[in-house]
C-alpha cells in the first residue's frame, strides 16, 4: 500500500513525522519486541529527529527494546560533522542514551575510516552485523523467514530522505550501485560529495515493513510526481524504495506541487 502526506511546509513535515514515527514504535512494541529503525540524514531528516527529542512522548518509549540503523553513511572518521551518525547523535542518540535508557549498543553506525580500511569493508561489516539480528524477526511473521530473505532485522520502519536528482540512500540515478547485490554495498564516486560511501541496498530497503520517504523543496517536486508515477528506477530511484506491508510518502507542499492528483 502507498500512502502520500503532504504538510504545509517543512518544518510542520519534520513535526509530523516525529510524531508519527513515536506512535508507530509504540504501537509496535504493544504488540512485539524488539523494535527496529532505520533512520536517515539530510535536513529534513535531522531535523525530524531533532522534534523526536522534544516531543514529550519519548518518555512513552521503551527504548530498551529499540534498536537504530542506518540506510546510509558518508566514509569519513568517527565524529566528522558531516556523518550521519554525528548529526543524529546530536539532535536525538546521546540524550535517549543518556537519559531515557536507550543502550548504547543498540545504535549500530555504519563503519568509516576510523575502523575499516575501504567502504567495500566498510559494507561487509555492517552486512555481518545485520546478519547477526536478523534472528529478530518475530515468530508472527513466518512468510519473513522464507528462502531467499535478506539477512536484515525486520525494519519496522525504513526512513529515507530523497535528494532533488531522485536519489535515497546512496543509491543514485544511473550509478552502478543501483545493481549492488546483498545487503549493503560500498559507493565509489557519488555525484555528491563525499565520494566514498556505504549504504543500504534496494534488496535491504524492500525487506522493511514500512518504507517512509520524506522530501521538502520545490527542487525535488518534479523527482517526487516521478517516482510516484513509477518512472524507472534507474532515472528515480526513489521509485523503487518500497516497504512490504507500507510505503509512505511524507512531503511539504512544496515538494508535493507535481504530485499527480
Amino acid at each position: 500500500m502507498r500512502l502520500v502526506v503532504v504538510h504545509p511546509d517543512k518544518e510542520v513535515l519534520a513535526q509530523a513525522a516525529a510524531a508519527r514515527l513515536l506512535t508507530r514504535v509504540l504501537d509496535v512494541q504493544s504488540v512485539r519486541s524488539p523494535v527496529h529503525v532505520v533512520l536517515t540524514g539530510g535536513s529534513v531528516g535531522i531535523a525530524t529527529l531533532a522534534a523526536v527529542a522534544a516531543s514529550p512522548l519519548v518518555p512513552a518509549v521503551d527504548w530498551s527494546g529499540v534498536h537504530l540503523w542506518w540506510g546510509d553513511e558518508r566514509f569519513l572518521p568517527d565524529g566528522d560533522p558531516d556523518r550521519n551518525e554525528t548529526q543524529a547523535r546530536e539532535a536525538l542518540l546521546d540524550g535517549l542514551v543518556a537519559e531515557h535508557g536507550l543502550p548504547a549498543a543498540n545504535v549500530h553506525p555504519m563503519p568509516g575510516p576510523t575502523s575499516v580500511a575501504t567502504p567495500e569493508e566498510g559494507a561487509a561489516a555492517y552486512a555481518e552485523l545485520l546478519r547477526e539480528h536478523a534472528g529478530d524477526r518475530p515468530d508472527d511473521h513466518p512468510d519473513e523467514q522464507s528462502e531467499g530473505t535478506v539477512a536484515v532485522p525486520a525494519f519496522d520502519v525504513l526512513l529515507l530522505g530523497m535528494g532533488p536528482d531522485g536519489h535515497v540512500a546512496s543509491l543514485f540515478p544511473g550509478h552502478e550501485v543501483l545493481a549492488a547485490q546483498g545487503t549493503t554495498t560500498g559507493v565509489h564516486a557519488s555525484p555528491k560529495p563525499p565520494p566514498e560511501r556505504v549504504s543500504l541496498t534496494f534488496d535491504a530497503i524492500r525487506s522493511a515493513r514500512e518504507v517512509w520517504i520524506i522530501a521538502a523543496g520545490a527542487e525535488k517536486a518534479e523527482q517526487v510526481a516521478a517516482a510516484l508515477a513509477d518512472g524507472p528506477v534507474s532515472e528515480v530511484p526513489a521509485a523503487g524504495a518500497v516497504g512490504q506491508a507500507r510505503t509512505l510518502w511524507l512531503l511539504d507542499a512544496a515538494a508535493s506541487t507535481t504530485t499527480p492528483k
